[in-house]
């Protein structure tokens, strides 16, 4: 995997980020922006995996 790759997929997940949670943070303390980003990137890793298909090997 490319470097530009990387930075491809990083740019597209931030894109997504700020359109499903309206892109900026609500709470002023510093300590408190970490734990509402990181709740935003937990709700969209549970939204992902919920829209993921499930695959099966056919033997």
């Amino acid at each position: 995997m490319t470097v530009y790759h990387r930075r491809s997929i990083a740019e597209k997940e931030m894109y997504r980020v700020k359109q499903i949670f309206s892109g900026h943070l609500s709470l002023q303390d510093y300590y408190a922006q970490v734990a509402e980003a990181m709740a935003m990137i937990c709700a969209l890793n549970k939204m992902t995996l919920a829209g993921m298909l499930e695959t099966l090997r056919v033997t």
